[in-house]
């Protein structure tokens, strides 16, 4: 998305508007693209290569390679146990939890009102 706003001589507001794109994840995202490929480009000059091309500006339109993806780790979902009491009532139990929390939490929920 980046590079295609780059190429649509677009203002980021009018590019995010016309893309149902939220400005602050679109600025977050191009400031973390531009990193890694500074972060890229010094790695490359650091190791001998040869480096030609100049940083570009935030707001510069000019064409260039789309950026690469950044990585993205998926962590597995949580087990969780969900408790349905007599009541109706729902409790419902992230892993990990608190064993003699939950008895207490279950001992109270119980318990008949005082009304």
């Amino acid at each position: 998305m980046v590079g295609q706003w780059r190429r649509s001589g677009q203002t980021v507001r009018d590019f995010c508007a016309a893309h149902a794109l939220s400005e602050p994840s679109f600025f977050g995202w191009r400031r973390t693209i531009g990193d890694r490929d500074r972060q890229a480009a010094a790695s490359q000059a650091a190791n001998g290569r040869r480096h030609h091309a100049r940083p570009l500006a935030p707001d510069d339109n000019r064409d260039r390679a789309a950026p690469a993806f950044v990585p993205v780790h998926v962590l597995p979902a949580a087990t969780a146990l969900e408790v349905v009491l007599g009541s109706g009532r729902v409790v419902r139990v992230p892993a990990g939890f608190d064993a003699a929390t939950l008895r207490q939490l279950l001992a109270i929920l119980d318990e008949e009102p005082s009304c």
